[in-house]
């Protein structure tokens, strides 16, 4: 049983859900190059504003940490409201924040422009997860909110790069300045063409709470943590895996990793159509070939054509496991999907921050060349922790069948 669905049924045309998911895969992706475009412009930053590159590194890491910090309490409070004027109050504040940033003469500005949209991230993602599958129906749901998550998998494809670019052409203020006209176009969009959906009974934060007394769903946060952080122990060094493991030529690195993420897309498709069968081995599956492939690189380094499937085995399994995951965890619960799906974004983040310390760790004692064997060993630990998740979860899985009889 799928619990990912409205309290009653949309009347929706299936072009009309379509429009109205297309335009909340592309909101996703403004909202999350907001969040990683500012990668690509830190040696301009640094520049204009006077301060060290790890000064404004730290940017980054506020963003991430109140993504991290921010997404359960306010998807919980929020996720009752309107969808269609939440998703429009989000993009507004998205605008303003953005041209706050354009117009920020210190980091102490820009570091307020920054918080201000990391507080909303999570909940826009937690809710346009949940909305994206009332859209579609329950019978496909995971593919509707893979259609979200390519918004996302395209900011992470397209996010560094764009921000250098764009650091390189109309400067980082006009980047921002972009990314502020884009979220109004957008906010006009949702107003014009996405229909209401069904509102959530306001529920008390205690009573949604509640979920994190469930085993089964604490037990699928968990399970994201270790799948995020097997993730990113190696997909933060990425870029000096290729140039330093593999021997990619520094001025090519760049167009390696967009390739990297190009191959990904792929997996969004195949991970879609995968979570509606089951989630958990779609977990299991992907996870394994995530393994498989970020330990092969090293070895199959020098090896021409087989490295470079190994790459694009890592980044489909990558990218699939971003909406796997969501779904999952959403479908842990028999209430409080939004706040369940921010839960997971959060959990993401931790994930993303423990494997970069990991993989950082790992580079300075034993080598960059090693850091995929432990991503490897990582996803093994995810791997060795499904089959207890999914003994929790046929209790869940036998009251479905009972409700629906």
């Amino acid at each position: 049983m799928s619990v990912i669905e409205s309290p009653r049924p949309l009347v929706i045309s299936a072009a009309g859900s379509t429009l109205s998911i297309a335009i909340l895969a592309i909101s996703a992706f403004l909202i999350v190059t907001t969040e990683f475009l500012i990668i690509g412009l830190l040696p301009a930053l640094s520049r204009d504003l006077g301060i060290s590159i790890a000064a404004a590194g730290q940017l980054v890491t506020l963003f991430a940490f109140t993504v991290m910090l921010s997404g359960p309490p306010l998807t919980a409070a929020l996720a009752h409201l309107d969808r269609k004027k939440l998703f429009i109050a989000i993009l507004l504040v998205f605008a303003f924040a953005n041209g706050l940033a354009a117009l920020s003469s210190n980091i102490w500005v820009l570091a307020i422009a920054r918080f201000i949209p990391a507080l909303m991230l999570p909940v826009f993602w937690g809710t346009a997860s949940e909305t994206a599958a009332q859209l579609a129906g329950p019978t496909k749901s995971g593919q509707a909110i893979a259609r979200v998550y390519l918004g996302i998998t395209a900011a992470l494809l397209l996010g560094v790069p764009l921000g250098t670019l764009a650091a390189n052409g109309i400067g980082w203020r006009g980047a921002f300045w972009l990314l502020a006209g884009l979220s109004l176009v957008m906010a006009v969009a949702m107003a014009v063409y996405m229909p209401k959906v069904v509102r959530s009974e306001r529920v008390d934060f205690l009573k949604q709470a509640r979920i994190f007394k469930e085993p089964l769903f604490l037990a699928n946060v968990v399970l994201s943590i270790i799948v995020f952080s097997a993730m990113f122990v190696a997909y933060t060094y990425l870029a000096g895996i290729l140039e330093r493991v593999a021997g990619v030529a520094p001025a090519h690195v760049g167009w390696w990793m967009m390739g990297f993420g190009a191959i990904g897309l792929i997996g969004n498709w195949i991970g879609g159509k995968a979570v509606d069968r089951s989630p958990l081995k779609a977990t299991a599956l992907f996870v394994g070939l995530l393994a498989l492939g970020m330990a092969a690189v090293t070895p199959l380094a020098g090896a021409g054509l087989l490295v470079c499937i190994a790459l694009a085995l890592w980044g489909i399994a990558n990218t699939a496991l971003y909406p796997i995951c969501q779904v999952r965890v959403m479908n842990s619960v028999s209430h409080s999907q939004a706040l369940a799906g921010t839960t997971n974004v959060s959990a993401a983040n931790a994930g993303i921050g423990i494997g970069a310390t990991i993989g950082g760790l790992t580079i300075q004692t034993a080598g960059i060349a090693s850091v995929g064997y432990l991503a490897a060993a990582v996803a093994g630990v995810a791997l060795v922790m499904i089959p207890f998740v999914s003994r929790l979860a046929k209790p869940f899985q036998n009251q479905g069948k009972a409700h629906n009889n």
